[in-house]
């Protein structure tokens, strides 16, 4: 009789599946537990047949990109991780729009639109993570986000029976938010209408918000980005600052001194360590002014037993 592993991995292909995988070293926060087992598939048809695996097993199962927006907690994650990378990473440029796989690295995104000469990227060239992961999360910088340039999407049930398309409405896209937020099903790839412009101005553009980010975030150390979402009215950062935790930390994790809406691993931080600190930065900004934070970083599994 066959495993779960065995039918995943002859559906996904040889090598693509990790058991008992350590998810350090598939997330930018270099932090955290295990999962019972990482797949990668590596076509759209192998996708498809191991959510139907999964999906007849009623194991539990999530899907990432980059690992740039995710914490698991120590005590792992009891169930299946599909990591979609580079397999679904092909960028296509026609005219003014650009045609991108989930598994496109954001930075690649922005590359590709410099080269075709377009416009209306530049916002987004700096975000950590792959373009499906935007899309889920309608990720934002500097002013811009991508609902302003999301044509369409094509998006696979979350069982893996139908694919079909959302136009930009259709996604729902709002602060940090998605329609996927509620149907679980996973973006394939967005088509993006963008404009033809001068490569010089757009290269230009991208260099400055890369200085000023590189300036301001704590680029160099281990993190999920913006760990919190922003209050309506104010500024997560602001009010972690005003309430006096900038640096403040929790064995190798500290609210970052160079900006305080990052949590940063200083090390050897434990996602127990991370979620620690996020509390009491949360019962802190609580007390103190009467916000609400709520995690923009996506946090799964289950705490360590003691």
């Amino acid at each position: 009789m066959t495993t779960l592993k065995e039918r995943i991995e002859y559906a996904a292909g040889a090598g693509s599946v990790i058991e008992d995988c350590d998810m350090r070293r598939f997330t930018s926060f270099r932090a955290g537990g295990r999962a019972e087992l990482l797949v990668m598939p590596r076509s759209v048809r192998a996708l498809r047949e191991v959510l139907k695996i999964l999906a007849d097993s009623g194991k539990t199962c999530m899907v990432m990109g980059n690992g740039s927006n995710i914490l698991v907690r120590d005590g792992g994650y009891r169930g299946v991780i599909l990591k979609l990378g580079e397999a679904f990473g092909e960028i296509r440029a026609e005219g003014e729009i650009l045609t991108v796989g989930c598994g496109a690295l954001m930075s690649s995104v922005a590359r590709a639109a410099l080269s075709a000469e377009l416009t209306g990227f530049e916002f987004a060239s700096g975000i950590p993570g792959s373009l499906g992961g935007a899309v889920f999360m309608n990720a934002g910088a500097y002013g811009g986000e991508m609902s302003h340039i999301i044509k369409e999407a094509r998006i696979l049930e979350k069982d893996g029976s139908r694919e079909y398309t959302l136009s930009c409405g259709e996604l729902q896209l709002g602060y940090r938010h998605s329609v996927l937020h509620e149907t679980g099903d996973l973006v394939l790839e967005a088509v993006l209408q963008l404009k033809k412009g001068d490569k010089e101005a757009i290269g230009r553009e991208m260099k400055e918000l890369a200085a000023k980010r590189n300036a301001k975030q704590p680029v160099s150390l281990p993190s999920a980005g913006s760990f919190f979402k922003r209050p309506e009215g104010y500024f997560a950062g602001k009010l972690i600052q005003d309430a006096g935790l900038k640096g403040l930390s929790v064995g190798d994790a500290q609210v970052s001194p160079l900006h305080s809406g990052f949590i940063v691993n200083n090390g050897a931080a434990t996602a127990t360590e991370i979620i620690q600190l996020m509390e009491i930065v949360q019962a802190t900004v609580l007390d103190k002014f009467g916000v609400q934070l709520e995690p923009e970083v996506r946090i799964i599994g289950e705490d360590k037993e003691i």
